[in-house]
């Protein structure tokens, strides 16, 4: 009701269109009072008659600036509409009659459980409940932050108009992904039942080809049969019996095999796919917690991993131990093969002194 109102409002006076409505040659609508009040200011040298110009004149539309050109009738040459003033009529009744059973509606608006005879018109916001002033004043809300309910009704459903639109929009996002799939799928489909049907097509027009051979030997054979002169009958005959051999060889024709026309092999199934899709929710707190510790966890063991290969054993120079060994934390010591015999562990390199020391027992320098 409150849209329609703002479309019943005439941009000169502000208020409700009031009958009659002329409407001008660019759709819009005026009151025909404020009509003639903007064509007397636009004409003030124009003759009047009872406060009303009586002869033709022009002034802009104040909606769209839009010219419109008056005969002599003035704005009462104007059109009415009626159409409007009839929606107008429907909108005072249905505001009269809304009017009337408001009290009623009254009753139903939510009253304060700690006062009773006090209703809830603010908006704790530190507690996220809506309250009364009482509440506010001497009651448990006395320290919070409140607001006004309409200005917290307008913000929240405004925020549920956005979320809403973003829910709308990754949905339609997730259609576009399966109406991509589909397509490419049925594309793989059609692909190959084309192939087929231009192999079967091949083949059908190759052995149609030599069924017309064929037909044509065997009427070359009655003919030959029919001969009744000796000479030409053996004359043709083993020209005939070549053609009757060739068209009763069909090796070189190739044959479908067996369930060739099968397409099962692009049988689908979404059974996992569709339990994704039916457990599809909002994100939860618990959700995004555990995917920043993992990602927390991949980062460590991508330091860890960096650490242990990126050190070097310390070498003597010259016999003596020159270089400095690397801190405890950064100690490469040799592996042991087998743990449980000393004898495994593998000499130290040529050129260097430095032998493999426990962990605890900094490793010595031969001078």
């Amino acid at each position: 009701m409150d849209s329609l109102e703002k479309q019943l409002i005439c941009p000169i006076c502000l208020e409700m269109f009031t009958k009659p409505v002329v409407i001008l040659p660019c759709q819009h609508n005026l009151c025909r009072k404020c009509a003639n009040d903007v064509f007397q200011a636009s004409n003030p040298y124009l003759p009047t008659r009872g406060g009303t110009v009586t002869s033709g004149g022009r002034f802009r539309c104040p909606s769209c600036r839009h010219e419109v050109v008056l005969d002599r009738h003035g704005v009462y040459g104007l059109q009415r509409n009626l159409l409007v003033e009839n929606i107008i009529d429907l909108y005072k009744q249905e505001s009269t009659s809304n009017s009337k059973s408001g009290p009623e509606r009254q009753v139903e608006q939510p009253m304060c459980t700690e006062h009773e005879d006090e209703k809830i018109n603010i908006y704790c916001v530190t507690c996220s409940v809506p309250t009364c002033s009482m509440c506010k004043v001497f009651g448990a809300h006395k320290d919070c932050e409140v607001a006004p309910l309409n200005s917290v009704y307008q913000t929240q459903k405004e925020n549920g108009r956005k979320q809403k639109s973003h829910v709308c929009e990754t949905f339609d996002h997730l259609y576009s992904i399966l109406e991509e799939r589909k397509r490419e799928m049925s594309q793989k489909v059609t692909g190959e039942q084309e192939e087929k049907l231009n192999y079967i097509r091949g083949l059908k027009r190759r052995y149609g080809d030599h069924l017309e051979f064929a037909t044509k030997v065997v009427e070359s054979g009655i003919q030959t049969m029919e001969e009744s002169e000796m000479a030409l009958f053996l004359q043709n005959a083993k020209p005939l019996l070549q053609k009757i051999d060739k068209a009763c060889n069909i090796s070189h024709l190739e044959k479908v095999e067996p369930g060739y026309e099968n397409m099962d092999h692009f049988g689908v199934t979404f059974e996992r796919e569709g339990k994704a899709l039916r457990s599809v929710d909002f994100i939860k707190e618990d959700d995004e917690d555990d995917d920043v510790e993992e990602d927390n966890g991949e980062e460590d063991g991508e330091e860890g991993t960096s650490l242990e290969t990126t050190t070097n054993p310390t070498q003597a120079i010259g016999g003596v131990g020159a270089g400095t060994q690397p801190p405890p934390s950064h100690r490469v010591l040799p592996k042991l093969q087998n743990p449980g015999n000393p004898a495994a562990v593998p000499p130290p390199r040529s050129g260097t002194r430095a032998q493999a020391q426990p962990a605890d027992t900094p490793p010595q320098v031969g001078a």
